[in-house]
């Protein structure tokens, strides 16, 4: 199992939500923090930092250029970040798991899914580009929220909404918000956030 650097808001009660914030390229597990701990207030946090770098710039695994994954870097490594979630998980008695990850955060946070699907009763995946067919999987009683913008030049909207008919083909209780900008996060998005968030209480 990866030994990930990691930031962890302590003092959560056992049974709180355990909420893991992913960043986006270039970002660290500083990028989301403080918003997790506003966006579910209460939760165990864990903000994970990526251990690629990507000259100098901090992801979740290697690409081999824009929108091109190296898929057997990505398949080990989301192998590697699902075992760090399992053990993280098992030192408490969590409500419930949620995810958050943004851009490459995003794209890690699916494909463990893809590889765990009972892993996170929730997740937020904002400007997520999946550009390979994800396997069949039975994502019932999982909620998922894609958040994206209409003219990202970096995640094509539809691949977005490709992703997002493949959670609801598959049994989540899928949800999106869009706005019309491009890659970058808005006020509004984060509120489509919270309110996605808040009904977990």
């Amino acid at each position: 199992m990866a030994d990930y650097h990691y930031r962890e808001a302590k003092g959560a009660d056992p049974t709180a939500p355990l909420f893991f914030v992913f960043h986006g390229t270039g970002g660290d597990e500083d990028q989301f923090f403080d918003l997790a701990g506003q966006l579910l207030v209460g939760a165990r946090i864990i903000a994970v930092r990526g251990d690629v770098s990507e000259g100098g710039a901090l992801r979740y695994f290697r690409r081999t250029g824009e929108g091109v994954y190296d898929m057997a870097d990505l398949a080990q490594r989301t192998a590697q970040m699902q075992g760090f979630i399992q053990a993280r998980r098992a030192e408490s008695a969590p409500s419930a798991v949620v995810g958050l990850g943004y851009s490459n955060g995003a794209n890690i946070l699916a494909s463990v899914q893809f590889a765990a699907p009972a892993l996170f009763d929730a997740s937020v995946l904002m400007h997520p580009l999946i550009p390979f067919t994800p396997p069949a999987a039975d994502f019932a009683g999982r909620r998922v929220l894609i958040t994206a913008g209409r003219h990202d030049p970096i995640c094509p909207a539809p691949l977005t909404q490709g992703l997002a008919d493949y959670f609801s083909a598959h049994g989540a209780q899928t949800a999106q918000f869009w706005h019309q900008g491009g890659h970058e996060l808005r006020q509004e998005e984060l509120r489509a956030t919270q309110d996605f968030l808040a009904a977990l209480g």
